[in-house]
């Protein structure tokens, strides 16, 4: 993170402020200067004017920055208050119109420090369990890393003796009972009509 900006008790609920936000995230700030500059939506000036704060805090911070190497490494919008206002309705009612408000927030960093995007991923341990026989409790229940589709279960015994079982398919789904009338008298009388 090189700055930040924030902007807060913007009068534009956040969900019409998310849209505008949403389309800059992660671009580059002069590509994002395009997009907001022909973007037609009301927030578009609050949030260039946001983004123009966040690059001016960025030259102040590094003198020696140029605006062509920074991105938009985070903006976020949260909900702020909203003013409760009511409407007249029929009967003496009132409906209360909600004017809702948001606060805005923009980071921005050197693009040479952004993530890679063909990073490769570490795979977790997947932990696979077998139910002990009272025949079996000696063997030992060893946990290897396997893919998620196939689980291998390798057993070694305590002569030193390994046994490899076959391939078994792990269940990550229990199964469920499937829902069944206790007589077809009860269904047969809820559809039933009363004879005019």
């Amino acid at each position: 993170m090189i700055s930040n900006a924030k902007l807060r008790y913007l009068r534009i609920s956040p969900r019409k402020v998310r849209m505008v936000a949403n389309l800059i995230r992660g671009k580059k700030v002069e590509e994002a200067q395009v997009i907001l500059n022909f973007a037609r939506k009301k927030a578009t000036p609050a949030i260039l004017k946001l983004l123009d704060q966040a690059i001016a805090n960025a030259k102040d911070k590094q003198a020696d920055i140029k605006e062509g190497d920074l991105y938009i490494s985070e903006i976020f919008v949260d909900e702020g208050p909203s003013y409760k206002r009511t409407l007249p309705r029929s009967r003496g009612k009132a409906d209360i119109i909600q004017k809702r408000s948001s606060h805005i927030t923009i980071t921005i960093d050197n693009i040479s420090n952004k993530k890679k995007k063909g990073a490769k991923k570490t795979t977790k341990p997947v932990k696979v369990e077998k139910i002990k026989d009272k025949k079996e409790s000696k063997k030992k229940v060893e946990i290897k890393e396997v893919s998620k589709k196939e689980a291998v279960v390798t057993e070694k015994k305590e002569g030193g003796d390994e046994s490899k079982k076959p391939e078994e398919k792990a269940k990550w789904r229990p199964e469920t009972k499937k829902f069944k009338a206790k007589s077809q008298k009860a269904t047969k009388r809820f559809f039933r009509r009363k004879a005019i």
